[in-house]
């Protein structure tokens, strides 16, 4: 059985949600305050800034080579199911903060 390459690339980016939420609770390098290591933002706009830099993060630390990492850019740029796929570890993430902060009541 062969596994189609969109899939396998949308298999990775849910791994690579994985990652940042490991990192971010770990005390990794990414922070939602000056103050702590934590998911508790201000506003939803914070959060989502937060869950997109969790997202990039998670890609960083998963290729760590820029050169490759720049190079994969231009794949799946043009390509619709993985841009869905990386908007949907975006919106893990967020979901994740805003259940971290009561969904900012």
């Amino acid at each position: 059985m062969m596994i189609k390459q969109s899939t396998l690339i949308s298999m990775a980016l849910v791994a690579l949600t994985i990652t940042g939420l490991i990192v971010l609770l770990s005390g990794g390098p990414v922070s939602a305050q000056s103050d702590g290591l934590n998911l508790i933002t201000d506003t939803p706009d914070e959060g989502y800034a937060l869950a997109v830099t969790l997202a990039r993060r998670g890609v960083s630390t998963t290729q760590p080579n820029r050169e490759v990492l720049f190079s994969l850019r231009e794949e799946y740029a043009k390509d619709a199911g993985l841009l869905i796929a990386s908007s949907r570890v975006i919106a893990i993430h967020f979901a994740t903060i805003a259940e971290a902060n009561d969904h900012w009541r």
